[in-house]
C-alpha cells in the first residue's frame, strides 16, 4: 500500500471497472490519505478522522465493485453489509455494532491464515516425527527382578541398539517421503468433537451476545477422545494442523488483527438510501431515522465489545452508498452528513460503457464464457459487430424497463448462449461465430414483446 500512488491505484481499478473516473480518483485520494496519516507525528495522527465518502448511482454502475476491488488491492481488512439489515435498537434485527464484530472475525481468520502459512514448514517436521514414533514404537527396557527378594531394587536390562534403530527409522523416513507407506494405516486418537445443540430464541447469532457460547461449553465439557485407524497420508494432515494450531500464538494474532482493523479497516455500507427518508407513518415500517442516529456513534468513533476485546472505530474508513431516486443525501440526518464529507456521483452507463465491459476488463463476460465453453472443446468467437448490438440491446432493455446497469448484460449473455450452453457437451470440438444476426434472431422475439421482456430480460 505504501507503494501505491492514487494514479497508481486508478490504474488497478482501470483493469477491472469501465468509466466512473471521478468515484476511483475520490477512493484512491482516500486511501493514500491513509497512508500519509501513518506517516504523521504520533501526537497529530490521532486527530485525522478518515474522509469518508458516499457514492451516488443508480444499481449495477459500479459502486459495490470499486470498493471490493480497492480492498483487495491494499489488502485491507473489508467488508460489505447492506445498511437495510439493521433496525434501531429496541426492534428485532441486527444491530449496527455486529458490523465490527464481522469485520474482526474476518480479519483474525486471515491473520491466523497467514500465521500458520508461516509455521507450516516447522509444523510438517514435528508431524513427521509423531508419525514416525506410531509406525516404529520406541522399545520398552525390559525388567527383571529376583522373585525371592521383592524388597530389593530390580535390575533393568536394557536391550537397545541405538545406532540399529536409528537405522531404521531413517529408512522408514525415506520410505515416508516417498509415498511408500501411504497404503499403511496407523492407530491415532482423535478427539471427539461431538458437542450438545444449543438454541437460542433470537435471530441474532451467539456471536453478537457478547460472550462466545462456544468456546465457554467447551471449556467446561470433558474431551473425549476416539481412537480409529486411519491411512498415513490423512494421519500426516491430521498431525500437521495439531501442530500448527500449537504453535500459532493466537494471543499475538488477536492483536495483530485488532490493529489492522482500527488503522486501515474499510466498512462498505450499501443501499444507505433505505434508510434515509422521514418516517412513513403506515405499514411495519422500523425507525429508518433511528438506524441512521445507531450509525452515528459507530461512524464518528466509539469502542465497540467483542469477543476479542474492545475495538476503538476512530478510524475505520466508511464507504456509502445508493441510489437516491427518491430521496436525496440532505436527507440523512445532519450529524450523519458531516461524517461523509466526499459525496461523489457515478454515471448512468450506456451502449459504449457496456460495450467496453463486456471486453476490456480481466474478468470480461465474454472471456469468462469463451473459457467455460472451452472446456467443452468449443471455441466461441464474438463479431465486434455482434458485441455492440448486445450492448445496443442492453441499453435499450435498461431505458424502456427496469435500469440494473451493467447486471443486464449478465442477463442477456445468458439468454444468447443457452442453446449452446446446453448442447456444448454433444458438439464434437466445433468453432461458433457469434455474428449480428445471431444476436438480432435471439433478441428479436423477446426485444418486440414488451411485456414478455419485462420479465426474461
Amino acid at each position: 500500500m505504501s507503494d501505491l500512488k492514487p494514479r497508481e491505484i486508478v490504474k488497478e481499478l482501470d483493469k477491472y471497472i469501465i468509466g466512473q473516473e471521478n468515484a476511483k480518483r475520490s477512493v484512491a485520494i482516500a486511501l493514500r490519505n491513509r497512508w500519509r496519516r501513518r506517516q504523521v507525528d504520533k501526537e497529530l495522527r490521532d486527530e485525522i478522522a478518515p474522509k469518508n465518502i458516499i457514492l451516488i448511482g443508480p444499481t449495477g454502475v459500479g459502486k459495490t465493485e470499486i470498493a471490493r476491488r480497492l480492498a483487495r488491492l491494499t489488502q485491507s481488512p473489508f467488508y460489505k453489509v447492506e445498511a437495510s439489515k439493521f433496525t434501531e435498537v429496541g426492534y428485532v434485527g441486527r444491530d449496527v455494532e455486529s458490523m465490527i464484530r464481522d469485520l474482526l472475525e474476518l480479519t483474525v481468520n486471515k491473520v491466523k491464515n497467514e500465521a500458520k502459512r508461516i509455521v507450516e514448514e516447522k509444523a510438517q517436521q514435528i508431524a513427521e516425527e509423531r508419525m514416525l514414533d506410531l509406525l516404529l514404537p520406541k522399545p520398552q527396557p525390559t525388567q527383571m527382578s529376583n522373585p525371592e527378594k521383592p524388597k530389593e531394587t530390580p535390575l533393568e536390562l536394557i536391550t537397545e541398539n541405538g545406532s540399529e534403530s536409528s537405522s531404521t527409522r531413517e529408512k522408514l523416513r525415506q520410505m515416508l517421503r516417498q509415498g511408500k507407506l501411504d497404503n499403511r494405516y496407523v492407530d491415532l486418537d482423535l478427539p471427539d468433537r461431538s458437542m450438545p445443540i444449543v438454541e437460542i430464541f433470537s435471530n441474532v447469532g451467539m456471536e453478537e451476545m457478547g460472550v462466545n457460547f462456544k468456546d465457554m461449553l467447551g471449556n467446561l465439557m470433558p474431551k473425549n477422545t476416539k481412537r480409529r485407524k486411519i491411512k498415513v497420508p490423512e494421519a500426516m494432515d491430521i498431525l500437521a494442523q495439531e501442530e500448527i494450531q500449537g504453535l500459532v500464538d493466537m494471543d499475538k494474532v488477536i492483536k495483530q488483527a485488532v490493529e489492522k482493523v482500527e488503522q486501515s479497516g474499510i466498512i462498505f455500507l450499501d443501499e444507505i438510501d433505505k434508510v434515509t427518508g422521514k418516517e412513513s407513518g403506515h405499514g411495519p415500517d422500523v425507525s429508518r431515522e433511528g438506524v441512521q442516529r445507531d450509525l452515528l456513534p459507530i461512524v464518528e468513533g466509539s469502542t465497540v465489545n467483542t469477543k476479542y476485546g474492545p475495538v476503538k472505530t476512530d478510524h475505520i474508513l466508511f464507504i456509502a452508498s445508493g441510489a437516491f431516486h427518491a430521496c436525496k443525501p440532505s436527507d440523512l440526518i445532519p450529524e450523519l452528513q458531516g461524517r461523509f464529507p466526499i459525496r461523489v456521483e457515478l454515471n448512468s452507463l450506456g451502449a459504449n460503457e457496456f460495450a467496453r465491459i463486456l471486453c476490456e476488463p480481466k474478468n470480461a463476460l465474454l472471456l469468462q464464457y469463451t473459457a467455460l465453453l472451452k472446456t467443452e472443446g468449443v471455441d466461441i468467437v464474438f463479431e465486434s459487430q455482434a458485441i455492440k448490438d448486445i450492448a445496443r440491446v442492453a441499453e435499450d432493455v435498461n431505458n424502456h424497463t427496469e435500469n440494473i446497469g451493467a447486471r443486464r448484460l449478465h442477463t442477456l449473455m445468458e439468454c444468447l448462449l443457452e442453446e449452446i450452453l446446453f448442447e456444448a457437451p454433444d458438439m464434437n470440438s466445433e468453432k461458433i461465430i457469434i455474428d449480428s444476426k445471431y444476436v438480432d434472431d435471439k433478441f428479436k422475439k423477446i426485444k418486440d414483446d414488451e411485456d414478455l421482456s419485462r420479465f426474461i430480460l
